[in-house]
């Protein structure tokens, strides 16, 4: 698959697959005894970004690899309300068991590359970069994440295993940030940079003079996060996050951060309104 991995993508579609048909597809069982091929239409209800349509594909191969889906669009592309998406022909059992989970993923993924999007254009002539965070639906996140990159998006660390982030709880437990800093890179490999998460100047102050390699600057406001920038000085990237939005990424870029985390593009993206219409049997 373009962008996710192949395994992984399909255990989780496989998984949703289950959740909606545990035994049976009870209804399409009943109104269709017997093989019919048929053709249905994807539609755009609602503008947007398109993301995940190898996903949509992908769910109902996984019922019946005789599926086919004929594409009128990319991941990424602008689609408008009303315009058709796809064709997808095949076995109408197939159709109709496969389609509220094909479209779950695509309107919450095309949902999220819309949001991105938009957000992306807000930051347009700033040098600050939009990120994504862990903030995902639990076992969605290798597609959620892949949408925020199709709308133009970057992506942070994609887990726990992926990159050092000391958190307040963490600099709780090891006492202070010079400690912690000084315990993450006695324990990790040099080549892994070390971001702290700062919530005032006075603990920016010390993740500087610790060595960190990142800084996060926590719900701090705009006139303070300014202060920090300079008080860094480039020594160390900057990065801002707390309850960012579409309403107020803006006055963010003025701070001059390199990058601005958003758990929003992830947790409160809406879906992108998408339809699976006019199932014909194929005659």
């Amino acid at each position: 698959m373009n962008g996710l991995n192949e395994i992984n993508a399909d255990d989780l579609i496989k998984q949703a697959l289950k959740e909606d048909i545990t035994s049976e597809d009870i209804t399409t069982c009943a109104i269709m005894r017997e093989k019919v091929s048929g053709r249905a239409e994807l539609i755009a209800k609602a503008d947007g970004v398109i993301c995940g349509l190898e996903v949509f594909e992908r769910t109902f191969k996984i019922l019946d690899g005789d599926t086919k889906v004929g594409f009128l669009v990319k991941d990424g592309d602008k689609v408008n309300k009303g315009q058709l998406l796809a064709v997808v022909t095949g076995d109408i059992r197939t159709l109709l068991s496969g389609e509220r989970v094909a479209l779950n993923f695509l309107q919450r993924m095309s949902g999220i590359a819309t949001y991105t999007a938009e957000m992306v254009k807000l930051l347009e002539g700033s040098k600050t970069k939009l990120l994504d965070t862990r903030k995902t639906t639990p076992n969605m996140r290798i597609f959620e994440k892949y949408a925020v990159k199709v709308g133009g998006g970057c992506n942070h660390r994609y887990n726990l295993s992926d990159g050092i982030l000391i958190k307040d709880n963490h600099i709780g437990a090891a006492g202070s940030i010079k400690r912690a800093v000084e315990l993450a890179k006695e324990y990790a490999p040099f080549v892994r940079k070390i971001e702290v998460e700062v919530e005032n100047l006075d603990m920016c102050k010390e993740a500087v003079e610790a060595g960190a390699d990142i800084i996060m600057l926590d719900n701090m406001s705009v006139a303070d996060m300014k202060k920090a920038v300079a008080l860094i000085d480039g020594r160390a990237v900057t990065e801002c996050s707390g309850n960012v939005t579409r309403e107020n990424v803006k006055a963010i870029t003025d701070a001059g951060v390199d990058y601005v985390s958003c758990g929003a593009l992830t947790h409160s993206a809406p879906i992108l309104d998408l339809s699976m219409k006019n199932l014909k049997p194929i005659k």
